[in-house]
């Protein structure tokens, strides 16, 4: 006969419960590590609120009350046209099976199978280290660089604030995406010719700030300039607003920088605290040479010198000392100072239009970065993170009695050309994909839409508030709380004619 099974508690599994599996296809895989994944998903996330709502909150406040709405829902339309043409193509030719050393073969991330998987990136491996590989599904890899992808296409926006045609917008986001990210995404990080030379960028100096001030630029060159009368006086709509924005983007580079390594590990925490001390430093010089410069601190400025640093310690944030970080953030909040404030006024950027001056603040701050880091790269910390071992900063050419001197001086080369790289291949992709665009529709708005913003453009304004271009009416508003009447023939009070409101923000009465 058949004993009956024993009774009394289960025998002791020394495996915790959440890896345990409870029924067919319900355990965890042994690959995953569900500390990466959560910190992955948390960085991507974080990198995301950069987006939408921090980028989003700061263009809206940091303009022209009439461009509020429009510089908004660029950023709002961009982060989901990048998500569909992401999974649909773009996340393979950054960092799928390699097609040309400078490009990944397209394809859909859709499917189960493959979202399921653990994450691999086939295209690099190494002469010294197997391919990529971290410890969570494909999924989450495609969500976090996903975020990467869209914040790039946000910042280009920045340039062109105020006068683009939002039609031309929604055509110019995924060819940008396709035929000028995807090339430096993979070139640089996904195994491409740059990433097995061994050009340092940590975490998207070059793949998404140089590039996205390049790309900026040159598309502000060919879409024009705003108004005459914007351009002269634009001044933001709700500076408080601007630093909630502000805010928001400078606590979510914790996960900008500390998802970059792929794991919740020793270099992302560096790259955290070296992200926040080069910030840091940067606002405080900004703001010290505004008040040596101008007489007075200011808050705009500020924000600027706290971009500027985030962008200079991205490409190296996991890989340089405490104390480099701090250096860099003198030069972040210095150099990039310069080129916007005394070189800026200069007639030859003058020529172009860069709404919001992102071509000082990311591409003058994200080349610096990546020099800087053939300077401060800590070796120890490289062969933490970097597949090409032995790669240094050139002041420890001294380790080792010199014998690694040549490598430093070649790193500096390998970072020179690859900034050259992305510089070249984005001032033409952006020329050629702006003169396609303009095939199809307008890149600039009509003179007409331009002078009433987002009304014309969208039939939304940003603030509903009495006044707003409305004549005043003493039958409605009148009485002894008022200091003037309405068609009074007092000389102070405009000489008989009706005094007209508009909202504060467009500096005009």
């Amino acid at each position: 006969m058949a004993q009956a099974p024993a009774s009394g508690p289960a025998p002791f599994n020394p495996v915790p419960l959440a890896y345990q599996t409870t029924g067919d296809g319900t355990g965890a895989p042994d690959w995953l590590n569900k500390g990466d994944n959560a910190w992955q998903q948390t960085a991507a996330t974080l990198v995301g609120i950069q987006c939408i709502p921090g980028l989003m909150i700061l263009y809206g406040s940091v303009v022209k009350k009439k461009w509020a709405i429009n510089s908004a829902f660029m950023c709002l339309y961009a982060f989901a046209a990048v998500l569909i043409c992401w999974v649909s193509w773009a996340f393979k030719m950054s960092f799928g099976e390699e097609l040309i050393p400078l490009w990944g073969k397209a394809g859909p991330s859709l499917d189960q199978k493959f979202l399921l998987k653990q994450a691999f990136l086939p295209a690099t491996a190494t002469d010294y280290y197997p391919p990529l590989a971290p410890f969570y599904p494909m999924a989450t890899l495609v969500y976090f660089q996903f975020v990467f992808a869209a914040i790039t296409l946000i910042l280009i926006a920045g340039s062109l604030l105020g006068r683009m045609n939002f039609l031309a917008w929604m055509i110019f986001v995924p060819l940008w995406l396709t035929c000028s990210y995807t090339v430096g995404a993979f070139s640089v990080w996904g195994g491409g010719f740059l990433f097995q030379w061994g050009v340092i960028d940590y975490a998207g100096g070059y793949v998404i700030h140089l590039s996205s001030g390049v790309a900026g630029y040159v598309t502000a060159y060919w879409v024009g300039p705003r108004l005459d009368k914007d351009r002269k006086n634009f001044p933001p709509n709700n500076v408080l607003l601007t630093l909630a924005g502000a805010g928001l983007l400078w606590l979510g580079w914790n996960g900008f920088n500390g998802g970059a390594p792929y794991a919740a590990n020793v270099v992302s925490s560096m790259a955290v605290l070296n992200t926040n001390i080069c910030a840091a430093t940067s606002l405080l010089v900004w703001t010290s040479i505004d008040v040596i410069v101008f007489k007075k601190p200011s808050v705009i400025g500020a924000v600027q010198g706290m971009i500027t640093g985030l962008v200079v310690i991205t490409p190296s944030a996991g890989l340089v000392q405490g104390w480099a970080a701090m250096v860099m953030g003198v030069f972040a909040g210095s150099v990039p100072w310069y080129s916007m404030m005394i070189l800026g006024k200069k007639k030859l950027f003058n020529v172009v239009d860069d709404t919001l001056g992102v071509f000082h603040t990311h591409a003058v701050a994200g080349t610096m970065g990546g020099i800087l880091a053939a300077f401060f790269a800590q070796p120890t910390l490289c062969n933490l993170f970097l597949s090409i071992p032995g790669e240094r900063g050139i002041i420890y050419a001294g380790d080792h009695g010199g014998s690694d001197g040549h490598k430093t001086g070649l790193q500096l080369l390998k970072q020179m050309c690859g900034a050259l790289f992305i510089i070249g291949w984005n001032i033409v992709m952006t020329t050629i994909i702006c003169q396609v665009v303009k095939l199809v529709v307008p890149l600039r708005m009509s003179e007409e839409h331009l002078d009433v913003g987002d009304d014309a453009a969208h039939g939304e304004e940003a603030y509903a508030l009495w006044g707003d271009g409305e004549t005043f009416n003493a039958s409605i508003y009148g009485g002894d709380a008022y200091a003037f009447k309405a068609n009074s023939a007092d000389p102070t009070t405009h000489s008989g004619k009706s005094y007209s409101f508009k909202a504060a923000g467009d500096g005009e009465l």
